[in-house]
């Protein structure tokens, strides 16, 4: 890949809890950085020194946080995150592959928590000053087959990854939804699939958008 150093690209990474987004952010990463781009790996929450600190409440925090206040926290990392990480990379032409931004909140607060996802939305668009991806991976996996997957690392669940098998289901069908509403920026990719096919899938999708932002 020859690919144009002067433009800043963002990928986002989405999708359910042991669907395989840290895979394939190394994945794009290596490949990206092997082909001479300067990347920044990120992720939210806990993309930023902020981030980190918000990323402890909302994932591990003992006992319960109001599903509102849980949305007001991970837009409030965003709007850091963003405003931070993400627009001064981009402003040095680096690429950034972040793991999760908006659409994980439209899925889990909105749908998870049952809140209004165009609320939901509306408030990380503010938080975020409208910024969105050139383009987002949605590894879609069903999630019984993600819970066997989390199961077998056999790490203790955080917040969200205890949730009981009908909030996930919601998430996924979010996720779904969102897709098939902006299907320019989605790439949708089959989960369950073996690593390296859906690497080379991204792969080929990240070179088109930079061929197609290429100057000239």
């Amino acid at each position: 890949m020859t690919a144009p150093a002067t433009r800043g690209l963002w990928v986002t990474l989405e999708g359910g809890d042991g669907a395989g987004k840290t895979t394939q952010a190394a994945a794009l990463e290596a490949w990206l950085r092997q082909a001479g781009r300067a990347v920044v790996r990120t992720r939210e929450p806990g993309g930023s020194e902020v981030g980190v600190l918000i990323r402890d409440i909302v994932l591990h925090h003992r006992g319960d946080i109001a599903p509102r206040a849980e949305a007001l926290l991970y837009a409030a990392d965003r709007a850091h995150h963003v405003e931070t990480v993400v627009r001064p990379a981009l402003a040095r032409g680096e690429v950034v592959i972040q793991d999760r931004y908006l659409d994980s909140s439209v899925a889990y607060q909105g749908a998870g928590r049952v809140l209004d996802a165009h609320e939901v939305r509306e408030l990380s668009l503010w938080a975020a000053k409208g910024a969105l991806p050139e383009l987002t991976v949605l590894l879609d996996l069903d999630p019984r087959a993600a819970r066997e997957r989390l199961d077998a690392a056999d790490k203790p669940f955080d917040r969200l990854e205890a949730e009981k098998a009908e909030f996930h289901e919601r998430v996924r069908a979010a996720f779904l939804a969102l897709a098939d509403a902006e299907p320019d920026r989605f790439l949708v990719v089959d989960a369950t699939r073996p690593p390296l096919d859906i690497a080379t899938e991204i792969r080929e999708r990240v070179e088109r958008v930079l061929t197609a932002s290429s100057p000239g």
